[in-house]
């Protein structure tokens, strides 16, 4: 089953407010085995209304239609629906009880433009709002269903949850939807896709793969579509264990896993703790693993030593190491770990020092140079990093790439965590 997404209101269109109905719309018609192919947002008009509706009528089975169904004269939404479906307003008397009602408990009078919203075209079957005035209706021309709902998002979501959603699982039509997300770190994408092309290519047909980069991770996702769930699941499962021998190193999680969440729960299986010095990564560090519930379990504290004056006084990094290596060097940054770590008494530490921009670099030392140490009782990783100009993203950068180190270390000292 296919759907479209129709979303009415100029506010969306200048930007006014961010559209997030169909983001939760779509989320949850593929977990019913629904595929949202397209989203389209139109203005407030008569005419852009008719020709998205008889356009999504051409390629989707269903199509959801938010927004203009207010009281006020720019929401036209139901004028433009009865011209659609070739029909006219009538009173239903289950909403204007349903209005009259809210609006007594709200001590509101009744005027003209409440008793308009219980005028609904005639064609519609009305679906109850038990969160707001105006009702969903729901229309059915030809092979395509269609459904109206306000475009306030929680008298929407009531009513997808409520109404739309249970009558569409009666119909038959949805097919089974079966996502898992891959997470992959330390490689690039283009790199990436060329280490698992043949393993991409030989695919089912019934399932797709997705690439979705950001700066902290790439996720990978697979899409199988199907009539039974178990089977998808089953091969999903299969092509994941294929992929995991291909890129072991890379993988990380999955799902809705973050590195800091994955890293603090192998902390947790190996009975350790963390102390964390951070420099140019400004408590990002610390901020990604409290996040987490339960972070309190390893994560013993954190330092931000932006400082030299802190980096000595704190940490008892040498001002000797400082003059002849500079604070953006893997001397101090190993000596902040140290530091750290004796401090708090832990058994790794990690510990960022660089410059994250956008001034400040050198020809040596360009912006975005960070080195990273990270250490146990037994082991030490130093690595440098050359990252871009932007600050932001060399300080998220930065402490993706410290939390990874650490998870590294984690599974060389604790095989048994992998």
């Amino acid at each position: 089953m296919k759907a479209e997404i129709i979303t009415i209101g100029d506010e969306i269109l200048i930007g006014q407010i961010v559209d997030t109905n169909s983001a939760w719309m779509g989320e949850q018609l593929n977990l019913h085995g629904i595929e949202v192919f397209q989203i389209t947002s139109v203005h407030d008009q008569h005419d852009h209304i008719m020709a998205a509706l008889a356009n999504a009528e051409k390629h989707a089975d269903l199509v959801l239609v938010t927004g203009g169904l207010g009281p006020t004269k720019d929401d036209i939404t139901k004028k433009v629906l009865c011209d659609y479906f070739n029909c006219e307003l009538v009173l239903n008397e289950q909403v204007l009880t349903n209005v009259t009602e809210r609006l007594t408990k709200r001590n509101v009078s009744m005027n003209q433009l409440n008793k308009d919203q219980a005028l609904v075209p005639s064609k519609c079957t009305v679906l109850n709002n038990s969160t707001g005035t105006a009702p969903g209706m729901w229309f059915e021309k030809s092979d395509t269903l269609f459904v109206s709902m306000p475009g306030v998002p929680f008298e929407m979501k009531s009513i997808m949850s409520e109404e739309v959603l249970p009558r569409l699982a009666k119909n038959g039509k949805a097919k089974s939807i079966f996502h898992q997300t891959v997470l992959v770190y330390g490689i690039p994408e283009s790199m990436l896709a060329e280490k698992i092309e043949a393993w991409e290519t030989a695919l089912p047909d019934f399932i797709k793969l997705a690439y979705l980069p950001s700066q902290l991770m790439i996720r990978l996702r697979l899409s199988a579509y199907g009539n039974q769930m178990e089977s998808l699941q089953q091969e999903v499962a299969r092509q994941i264990d294929q992929l995991k021998l291909l890129i072991p190193e890379h993988i990380f999680g999955y799902n809705s896993d973050s590195l800091a969440g994955v890293t603090g729960h192998l902390l947790v299986k190996a009975g350790a703790t963390l102390g964390i010095a951070e420099s140019c990564t400004g408590g990002m560090i610390a901020h990604m693993f409290t996040t987490n519930s339960g972070s309190s379990a390893y994560l013993k504290g954190g330092i931000v030593a932006y400082s030299n004056e802190v980096k000595v006084g704190i940490l008892g990094v040498k001002s000797e190491t400082l003059e002849a290596h500079g604070a953006v060097s893997k001397e101090v940054a190993l000596e902040m770990a140290q530091g750290v770590q004796q401090s708090l008494n832990t058994d790794y530490a990690v510990a960022t020092t660089g410059i994250a921009g956008p001034d400040g670099g050198t020809a040596e030392k360009p912006v975005g140079t960070v080195w990273i140490a990270v250490i146990s009782k037994q082991n030490i990783k130093l690595e440098r990093y050359t990252f871009a100009h932007n600050r932001e993203r060399n300080i998220l950068r930065s402490s993706q790439a410290a939390i990874n180190l650490l998870r590294q270390l984690l599974l060389i000292e604790n095989p048994h965590l992998a």
